[in-house]
């Protein structure tokens, strides 16, 4: 991060780069420039630096408190209209505390006080002809599909429920967010999934409105090639193993994928400090948001999602921002469908803009033993994530000892694992690491019950309980 900062102070001010003197509270007119690079091209703030270079620094005692204060104003529509999610860091440099901000390009024209902002060379100016205005509207809609209007579509074709279970899931990631206050039709709108187009006159919700939330055959009938395909590819490398053909919102489409990587892929015991973390769900829950957040949906390639042997390989459509492998280390985010992505940052099922490829990056050497993560930006994105070929192959030796019951567990509890505890057995090796409650939960059987089936499988040997009784877990033996 430290070169990252001496290279936006090397480049000075300009289109994508602005400095602000901010030793204890929120420059007056900051949000003028964070509208302005959300309707222009995106760009970097730092705060604590003055326009001369000259680093004034950020009060330690109030660093923390401007950042809340400043991610709070960026979701509240009285100061940003379409509200966006942005985060503000703070960073060590020469001695002295700055706050940097990533502002990327938004699909929405966007307002501060009520005014419209674009960007120069030479600063933030607002728009006050009704002509910049109808250009800036013409220029985002031929840059983001997501923004394209359905006039005809309605409340009555989104999937029973999910609106609803989305609120719900913003409130408990954010207790405190002004969008819990405004009833349905207000989310939309502040949300940017329904919009009016000044250049056409057209008015409506939007693409990022109907992936989000539309029934099957509503997605169907607007974007007919829409369809994920998740392959299991193990044994039968022609054709599959397993398959779920995904054609229902982004919403739903992200559970039946991450039901797909606990069906097939295992998990391990990995202790981050004192805390237990899932790596599986940490590394897949990124791919997987990635892949429906950064999709070019107006293209028809298909997108596939299949799991090999030794590594597991996503493809999609994508419309390029850059031509290459991406390595966190140097690579810029830039969001493809920025509403979609706000959506999913929103309900917590994915991380602030960039940090997905970095914590797989992260995470993936003590998951799968290998380094070798590759993300390819082109007109088609490919991910390619290494798995561990010995741990796939013990979950596969396990499953078809369950199957075929060779001579061990189908002939040792008393007389013959009856059907439940054949599931609970399944459970584990798929999904290791859970306390009773939440295997109970899971399988839909009582916790004593449960209790009960442990003890049976701990007495045969083949399962044991690793860790502490607060962090730990139950694994195959």
């Amino acid at each position: 991060m430290y070169k990252k900062i001496q290279h936006l102070i090397d480049q000075g001010e300009g289109l994508s780069i602005e400095y602000k003197r901010a030793t204890a509270q929120l420059p007056s007119n900051l949000f003028e420039t964070v509208c302005a690079f959300l309707n222009r091209a995106g760009g970097n703030i730092l705060l604590g630096v003055n326009d001369d270079k000259t680093i004034e620094g950020i009060n330690p005692d109030k660093a923390e408190a401007i950042c809340k204060n400043f991610v709070n104003l960026s979701n509240n529509p009285q100061k940003l209209f379409p509200t966006f999610l942005l985060d503000a860091t703070i960073v060590e440099y020469n001695g002295n505390q700055l706050i940097h901000i990533l502002v990327p390009i938004s699909s929405q024209v966007h307002k501060c006080n009520g005014k419209i902002f674009d960007r120069s060379a030479d600063g933030d100016f607002e728009l006050n002809t009704s002509e910049q205005i109808k250009n800036l509207y013409l220029r985002k809609s031929s840059v983001y599909s997501e923004n394209t209007i359905y006039p005809y579509l309605q409340v009555t074709d989104f999937e029973n429920g999910v609106v609803d279970r989305v609120r719900k899931m913003i409130r408990i990631q954010r207790p405190e967010h002004p969008w819990n206050e405004f009833t349905d039709r207000e989310f939309f709108k502040t949300a940017g999934l329904w919009r009016k187009d000044f250049a056409s006159n057209q008015e409506g919700f939007t693409m990022s409105a109907l992936l989000l939330f539309g029934k099957p055959e509503t997605i169907g009938s607007a974007l007919p090639h829409y369809k994920i395909d998740a392959l299991l590819r193990v044994r039968d490398l022609e054709r599959y193993d397993d398959r779920e053909n995904i054609r229902c919102n982004l919403v739903e489409a992200y559970d039946l994928l991450m039901k797909f990587v606990a069906k097939h892929l295992p998990d391990k015991f990995y202790l981050e400090g004192d805390q237990r973390i899932s790596l599986r769900d940490t590394i897949f829950r990124e791919i997987v948001a990635n892949l429906l957040i950064h999709r070019e949906y107006t293209n028809a390639f298909p997108t596939t999602f299949i799991i090999y042997r030794n590594f597991l390989e996503v493809k999609n459509a994508n419309k390029p921002h850059y031509y290459g492998q991406l390595f966190p280390s140097t690579f810029e985010p830039f969001p493809k469908n920025p509403h979609i992505a706000q959506i999913f940052s929103q309900i917590g099922r994915s991380e602030e803009l960039g940090t997905g490829i970095r914590n797989v990056y992260k995470y993936s050497k003590a998951y799968s033993g290998s380094e070798e993560i590759k993300f390819f930006e082109h007109d088609t994105f490919i991910t390619k994530a290494p798995l561990d070929t010995r741990l796939f192959e013990a979950t596969m030796a396990k499953g078809d000892f369950i199957e075929r019951g060779h001579g061990g567990i189908n002939g040792g509890i008393n007389g013959g694992i009856n059907g439940g505890i054949n599931e609970l057995l399944k459970f584990i090796i798929v999904t290791p690491g859970k306390r009773t409650n939440e295997i109970a939960g899971s399988i839909s059987v009582p916790p004593k019950t449960v209790e009960k089936w442990l003890a049976a499988l701990k007495k045969e040997g083949k399962i044991e309980f690793v860790g502490s009784k607060k962090t730990g877990g139950y694994y195959i033996k």
